[in-house]
């Protein structure tokens, strides 16, 4: 080995850095390997449509970083992060004109809801909202804790009791749609939480689509949907000026080509140019399980049993993106949106599910399901005045069977697939924002491969490390018997989205690798010093 540490961390996206962070707080000496030239991962920004223009590569807005103890518990703000909201969170505008908004604030919220879509779905709003204030802060916690979440279970067991507890299982594995039945008369509440259960791989109609899409919501009014104040990759930088600041080190550039493993313990990693760098205590991968089980850790030092369950790994769909500079704001016909920092665009209920299905079964939708983002109006740094940066995506089949839309696109993604696909997108647009076109300086296609090459950790253009669907989460993430970080390789921990909790700016994937690796050696130590302790049997043998 040519160089050596106490962690070495492979992969500097979000969860990386956190876990980097974390452990050089305990005084590990840590170092993190990147592949790409710049740090972040899935959180970078750049001037790449236009040079007046900052666009998010991949990530934009971040719910999850907001809510999150453990970024919160990082002071990022005392190396230069602050967050930037729109006036609204959310607007979903409809066929027929209305406009649902989610607003910071449950007032603000049901008070648009009510002039909408009437009193009944105000009421309703504030009921689900009510739920949400009964469990907080216990609930997220819950959810970005290791499984199974001990603590924070038992603190909402004891705020709902049995009786409301099943009541609140219930609601957790409904389908979006039918929860929308449930508590509303009209449709603009059920199409908030929908199009929220849409940001992952959830149908409608599957459980527990009604679970993420409120989760999503309610943080969105507890916390807003914030961005990064002139870049997503202001994160990143925050992260990276904290770890240094630490004595960490992020070397970029730095391809890992392996792990290494003697007698079923990993002993660091080896580089592309031929470095090896050894990890006295942990090696933490903030890479996908496909990449490190079979690829970085050889199947020989794997169990035979693992090979067969990660050919079962579920990725979710892949996403073509399109960035936007803009020569004055989008001409919304529903006013509301203009405010909102993030757009929904489907007509009604019945195209969500429609496209969900379309994308589900392999066929191209001729009416995607566009989430759009305003980023100069989520933060004026973005862009000249006047100006908008913005950007939209949608998922597409990760296999193209057919494409409904009468284009012939194969899901190839060639240049002229990626143009036609991109101007099908725009005109989804133009159809709610009439004169949209006109007002475009620049764009930049990113289809699936161009985002898997990019970042290759977004496989296939998936962009939560794996499907969100109920048979890949908590003990069956990445694989059936998972849901913690250890892998079957000894201070081998996996730190990326692939393990529980999954998707999402939150760095839990990379704190709970961090803290197992900081309990596996206090654990360690204490072993250590009970061998040495004398007892009946005479003084301690040396340890050899």
């Amino acid at each position: 080995m040519t160089d050596d540490a106490d962690a070495v961390v492979v992969g500097a996206g979000p969860n990386g850095l956190v876990a980097a962070n974390i452990l050089a707080d305990h005084g590990w000496r840590v170092e993190v390997l990147e592949a790409r030239d710049v740090p972040g991962g899935a959180v970078h920004s750049d001037r790449g449509v236009h040079p007046d223009f900052v666009s998010d590569t991949f990530s934009s807005f971040h719910p999850l970083a907001a809510a999150s103890p453990t970024i919160a518990a990082l002071n990022l703000h005392e190396f230069g992060l602050r967050w930037s909201h729109a006036p609204s969170v959310l607007a979903h505008p409809l066929a027929d004109g209305r406009c649902a908004t989610l607003h910071r604030g449950v007032d603000a919220t049901a008070s648009g809801l009510a002039g909408h879509f009437g009193s009944d779905d105000a009421a309703g709003w504030r009921r689900l909202s009510a739920l949400w204030d009964r469990l907080d802060p216990h609930l997220v916690n819950a959810l970005l804790s290791p499984f199974p979440p001990i603590r924070s279970g038992v603190a909402l067991a004891a705020r709902l009791g049995v009786a409301d507890g099943l009541r609140f299982a219930r609601m957790m594995a409904l389908p979006v749609r039918r929860l929308g039945e449930e508590e509303f008369a009209d449709v603009g509440a059920t199409m908030l939480l929908a199009g929220c259960a849409l940001h992952a791989d959830l149908l409608p109609e599957a459980a527990p689509s009604a679970a993420f899409g409120w989760l999503l919501a309610m943080l969105g009014q507890q916390h807003g949907w914030p961005s990064p104040v002139g870049g997503a990759g202001a994160l990143a930088e925050a992260l990276v000026r904290r770890l240094t600041s630490k004595g960490g080190v992020v070397r970029c550039g730095a391809r890992v080509t392996s792990v290494v493993v003697r007698g079923g313990t990993a002993l660091g990693v080896r580089t592309a140019d031929g470095d090896a760098v050894r990890a006295r205590r942990a090696v933490l991968a903030d890479v996908p399980a496909t990449t490190l089980y079979g690829g970085l850790v050889s199947w020989d030092d794997l169990p035979v049993r693992l090979r067969d369950d990660l050919r079962r790994f579920t990725w979710d769909p892949g996403t073509f993106k399109v960035d936007w500079a803009l020569n004055g704001p989008i001409p919304w016909t529903a006013a509301e949106a203009g405010r909102a920092g993030t757009i929904h665009l489907a007509a009604d209920l019945t195209e969500l599910s429609d496209y969900a299905v379309q994308v589900a079964s392999g066929r191209l939708p001729a009416r995607p399901f566009l989430l759009l983002g305003q980023m100069t109006t989520t933060d004026p740094t973005r862009s000249p005045a006047g100006t908008e940066s913005a950007w939209a995506y949608t998922h597409v089949p990760g296999h193209v069977t057919e494409d409904l839309g009468g284009g012939g696109l194969t899901g190839r993604w060639d240049l002229g697939e990626a143009e036609a696909f991109a101007d099908r997108l725009e005109t989804r647009v133009e159809s709610f924002a009439p004169g949209f076109r006109s007002r475009i300086t620049a764009r930049r296609i990113l289809s699936p491969l161009a985002l898997q090459a990019a970042n290759e950790s977004l496989v296939g253009g998936a962009l939560n490390g794996g499907s969100a669907g109920i048979h890949q989460q908590l003990v069956f993430r990445p694989v059936p018997g998972s849901g913690r970080p250890p892998t079957p390789v000894r201070r081998l921990y996996l730190a990326s989205a692939s393990a529980h909790p999954g998707g999402g700016v939150h760095g839990a994937c990379g704190a709970n690798a961090a803290r197992v690796a900081l309990r596996a050696e206090r654990l360690a130590v204490t072993r250590t010093i009970g061998r040495r302790s004398p007892g009946r049997n005479g003084p301690p043998k040396p340890n050899r």
